[in-house]
């Protein structure tokens, strides 16, 4: 597991620099667990009000990421996604939305992590997803 446990603004400082283009923030980081949220904008919103799909799954995805960094102990800015899943529950209705990556496997060259989507309510989720992380090569 985590030699040391980083810190949500480290990883956000490097998110910043690796991939300029995420909007994704980490809020809460641990050895099992990661939680990413995103301020949701007018580019996000389908008609309805509805945050879009794709930005569900992009905040599911970002909260694996993390996850990746919390599981390893360091920041590995080249575990990439290898699969990820999503299934859409309810229509996502908010100015934010949040995501909680959980650690279900982790191995020398893989993590595999579950997450639940949400607006308001962690206990109603928007979307669950699965998915998992290969590693690179030391």
């Amino acid at each position: 597991m985590a030699a040391e446990i980083l810190t949500p603004a480290a990883v956000n400082d490097a998110v910043s620099v690796a991939f300029p283009g995420s909007r994704a923030r980490c809020v809460e980081l641990g050895e099992r667990h990661a939680i990413a949220t995103v301020t949701t904008g007018e580019q996000d919103i389908r008609p309805g009000g509805f945050i879009a799909g794709p930005t569900q799954f992009a905040l599911a995805d970002a909260a694996l990421w993390f996850l990746v960094f919390g599981a390893l102990g360091r920041i590995e800015e080249m575990a990439l996604t290898s699969e990820l899943s999503i299934r859409y529950l309810r229509p996502a209705i908010g100015p934010a939305l949040h995501a909680r990556a959980d650690l279900a496997a982790m191995s020398r060259r893989n993590v595999v992590g579950s997450v639940g989507v949400w607006t308001v309510d962690a206990a109603k989720p928007t979307a669950v997803a699965q998915g998992t992380y290969a590693l690179p090569l030391p």
